[in-house]
């Protein structure tokens, strides 16, 4: 008589241990299928889980917010969320977290409010997540909220908000912020370091950054590939091939080389400074690429004028099923422009809603630049009056530089009515509109349009050119002498004059956008500053060194002549980056086809 009462628990304990077996699985599993990125076995799995009934447990519920998250799928992390019936802060941490790292950034600070509604007080984790999201929305006062809400529970001295606080500030352009919060945290981590080093780079103080990155290797921090990344940008940004070279060689020591944060970077740096083959090299190393990766490759060969290869990327990634965004097709766009392939780039620009991007402004604006260098200035306007948006300063002034290609001063004048109507401009807009007039020998006009950009404060960016040797850059301008070499430099000029005028160069003065006499027209255009920095290279660089000059604005089109025929006096490959393109000279030919 007393068996059924033995046998009920023995039942009992025999259920609940099968239970825990089974969702401890379940957990495993899905953590298991989070990492391999398994839709379908995890949406399988999600269902088993329904039937089951135990998605009620919130540790089930955490795993399938995290799952849903790393497939960026967001809005499912949402759903299941909804669904839990009991919701801890672990469960309100993994949503917030899905939204802030899936860039929904308005729907993560909806919840976090929600979260706060809800009488649940947030944690470390759920702290960095909310300032991931004003950071992304660079929103920096609602930033400041947060970080007094963590100041009074007493938070702010943790190191895990104190870091995303840092990087929060540094994302919103608030570095004196960021810096603040940085020095008073009592212990620092890799986030707090990368986000202050990022910060800087961000705001192109490029010598603090450097540093800060040394400060850092100097106390023995285990920096990561978010560090190395904004470090190697920083490279990039300045020019700086040698110490980009060296971190490089840091990267492949602490083996972060097969990063694809690491490998868009050292792409951007071997791109920039002039090095092609070093971009694919990396590229072609690197086993799993993400967007990014792609990206950087397709900017890269449009900037260095391999065209073919661009639309040739652009086909790998739809192979492999890697979906471009707003960024790849500006990319794409860039490459038809630079290289007069109008047709190519109408059917690019027509692709991109088929891939789910909506044109924005900034493809509108690489359109009417294709159309505009390749003489369609009709049809540019054309394209910008039938625009489903108000048509931007970088889309006007995409028209006026196609208008001084082809001397359209009235299109020019028209132009730039329209751009002045949106209020304050940029000096650039004045000063395409200056060479506009200027390049069809309308010099009053062109005077009137620099008197203008004078009036209202604004001075015109000087013309820089610059080469490294060894960890020194060389930077010039035009007639400058102020340089330790200088007068070797204007030897090897008037040296090169020589050579120049016996191969038949003529110096076209009509480059020379100002009313000058024609004698100082001539001496104005033999000494720009590209000439200069290619001087020093020739008279200090090993002859079997390529020369790399890099230049803050556009390579006049003189002086892109004269190169030419400077390669072929000389027998040396020089390849100079404007602030378009590079250009490869060799044998007395350029990579542009002197189309630019």
């Amino acid at each position: 008589m007393n068996y059924p009462l033995v046998q009920e628990p023995l039942q009992q304990t025999t259920f609940s241990q099968s239970f825990n077996l089974n969702y401890r699985a379940i957990c495993n599993n899905l953590l298991s299928l989070t990492q391999s990125r398994s839709l379908p076995k995890g949406l399988a799995l999600h269902a088993h889980i329904i039937k089951s009934g135990i998605q009620i447990i919130p540790l089930v519920s955490h795993h399938l917010i995290n799952f849903y998250s790393k497939l960026q799928r967001p809005i499912d992390s949402t759903l299941v969320f909804h669904e839990t019936h009991s919701k801890s802060s672990t469960t309100w941490s993994s949503v917030i977290s899905s939204l802030s790292q899936n860039e929904q950034p308005i729907l993560a600070l909806q919840f976090f409010r929600q979260m706060l509604h809800n009488g649940v007080t947030p944690d470390d984790h759920i702290f960095p997540c909310a300032t991931k999201a004003c950071g992304i929305l660079c929103d920096y006062r609602i930033g400041q909220s947060i970080h007094c809400f963590a100041f009074k529970i007493g938070f702010d001295s943790d190191v895990f908000v104190g870091s995303s606080l840092v990087d929060m500030y540094a994302k919103c352009g608030n570095i004196e912020i960021a810096r603040k919060v940085f020095d008073q945290m009592p212990e620092r981590n890799v986030v707090s370091w990368s986000g202050m080093i990022y910060g800087y780079a961000q705001m192109a103080e490029d010598e603090e950054a450097l540093r800060l990155f040394k400060l850092a290797l100097v106390e023995g921090l285990d920096v990561n590939d978010f560090t190395f990344s904004s470090v190697i940008r920083v490279c990039a940004n300045s020019t700086l091939l040698e110490l980009g070279k060296q971190i490089h060689g840091l990267c492949l020591k602490t083996s972060y080389d097969s990063s694809s944060f690491i490998g868009s970077a050292l792409i951007s740096l071997y791109s920039k400074c002039g090095l092609v083959e070093g971009a694919y090299r990396v590229f072609n190393e690197v086993p799993v690429r993400n967007l990014g990766m792609w990206n950087a490759m397709l900017i890269a060969c449009a900037q260095h004028g391999h065209t073919e290869k661009v639309f040739g990327l652009f086909k790998e990634m739809e192979s492999i099923g890697m979906k471009p965004n707003f960024i790849t097709f500006l990319c794409v766009l860039y490459a038809c422009s630079h290289a007069g392939l109008v047709p190519e780039g109408k059917f690019y620009f027509d692709l991109m809603k088929k891939h789910g991007v909506e044109p924005g402004d900034q493809h509108y604006a690489s359109l009417v630049d294709c159309l505009g260098r390749a003489g369609k200035l009709q049809e540019a306007v054309q394209v910008i009056e039938k625009m489903p948006m108000q048509p931007t300063e970088s889309v006007w002034g995409a028209l006026l530089t196609g208008c001084r290609i082809h001397k359209n001063t009235e299109l020019a004048a028209y132009v730039a009515d329209r751009v002045f109507e949106l209020g304050p401009v940029s000096s650039g807009v004045h000063v395409l509109l200056s060479n506009a007039y200027a390049a069809a020998g309308r010099y009053q006009e062109a005077a009137k349009a620099r008197k203008m950009l004078r009036d209202k404060g604004v001075k015109k960016e000087t013309g820089l050119s610059w080469v490294e040797e060894g960890n020194k850059v060389h930077t010039f301008a035009a007639g400058d002498r102020s340089h330790s070499k200088s007068k070797e430099i204007y030897e090897k000029l008037d040296e090169l004059g020589d050579y120049m005028e016996q191969a038949g160069y003529v110096a076209d003065t009509n480059y020379v956008l100002q009313q000058v006499a024609g004698q100082e027209k001539s001496e104005t255009i033999r000494y720009h500053s590209e000439r200069l920095a290619i001087a020093f290279a020739l008279i200090t660089f090993p002859l079997e060194r390529p020369i790399r000059v890099m230049k803050n604005l556009r390579v006049c089109g003189d002086c892109h002549n004269a190169i030419k025929i400077i390669s072929k006096c000389t027998k040396r490959v020089i390849i100079v980056r404007d602030n378009n393109r590079f250009h490869r000279f060799e044998d007395g030919k350029c990579s542009c086809g002197d189309y630019w």
